[in-house]
């Protein structure tokens, strides 16, 4: 991936520049770029750095970013900037899909568990949280159902197509495949369903102040 500098973008500018896009995105895919925080990536329409400020790398949403193989033709892509030196063992038992995992050097892994080392730049939580609240803005004004079939996390997508932990592509991607929950001590949870738990979180909020504005 190359590095730009991007710019910053604001809520309301989001809004006004998701607008023209709605009919055209299908999908909003979620990664992490693997590199350092500060680094902003161009292969991303959003980023978010370790403070949440957000960065845009487009001019429209339906620009074209090589994002996610295969799959980056009507798709937005986020991802947060960060997971240098990050690494991850899939479970013992061979189950990939599973919900389990736990941090490395943790003595109570059993077989049933992913092994996740996240480095010296993990996510941070209000990484985790601006990237919740974008979906939610993404999929208010592109007019998207907030599910699993809109919304995924690279690791989700690369489970279906074959290239996820566990699968012996040389390119494995697991982007977001556990995320440490804040809220509960960090505990590690399956990222899309973290992220995507946090998204209707918003997008409920965003719905009622609307109604009371």
């Amino acid at each position: 991936m190359s590095e730009s500098n991007g710019i910053v973008i604001e809520e309301q500018e989001l809004r006004e520049m998701a607008r023209p896009a709605r009919g055209a995105i299908q999908h909003i895919y979620l990664h992490w770029s693997g590199g350092h925080y500060g680094v902003n990536e161009d292969a991303y329409h959003l980023c978010v750095d370790r403070d949440g400020q957000v960065y845009v790398n487009c001019r429209k949403l339906t620009e074209e970013k090589a994002h996610t193989w295969l799959r980056n033709s009507n798709a937005a892509a986020i991802s947060l900037l960060c997971g240098y030196g990050g690494d991850c063992w899939p479970p013992g038992n061979g189950n990939v899909r599973t919900v389990h995992a736990v941090y490395v050097g943790d003595g109570c892994a059993d077989p049933d568990d992913a092994i996740i080392r996240f480095g010296n730049e993990p996510p941070t939580e209000i990484q985790i949280e601006v990237m919740a609240k974008l979906t939610a803005i993404l999929c208010e004004e592109l007019g998207l159902v907030l599910d699993k079939d809109t919304v995924q996390t690279h690791c989700e997508i690369a489970f279906k197509d074959h290239y996820g932990p566990g699968s012996g592509d040389p390119y494995t991607k697991w982007d977001l495949w556990f995320l440490p929950d804040y809220i509960h001590g960090g505990e590690l949870i399956p990222g899309g369903a973290l992220l995507r738990g946090k998204a209707l979180f918003y997008l409920h909020e965003m719905r009622q102040e609307h109604k009371t504005a």
